[in-house]
């Protein structure tokens, strides 16, 4: 029991400092304006949506906390690198 929840504690961190980097990324093409900017403003937000939809069915189907969090941290992981190399 202890091992569940240290591995959710442990990836709930990892979600929180994934996400503080993805934040800094999307900071800086934000700051440089023009399309790019308005793109990464427009899918950001339709990202969030859609995670918070899938998130709230997937607690409502009775889903696990653990997978709902590594479910997000896929998704921050895949902006993390898409974010990195543009």
């Amino acid at each position: 029991m202890f091992g569940a929840w240290w591995k959710l504690g442990m990836d709930a961190t990892l979600l929180a400092m994934e996400s503080q980097q993805v934040i800094g990324l999307r900071l800086a093409k934000l700051s440089l304006g023009g399309p790019a900017a308005q793109i990464e403003a427009q899918r950001m937000v339709s990202e969030k949506i859609m995670a918070a939809g899938e998130a709230a069915m997937m607690i409502a189907t009775g889903v696990s906390t653990q997978k709902v969090v590594t479910g997000y941290r896929r998704k921050v992981r895949a902006n993390a690198r898409r974010l990195s190399q543009a």
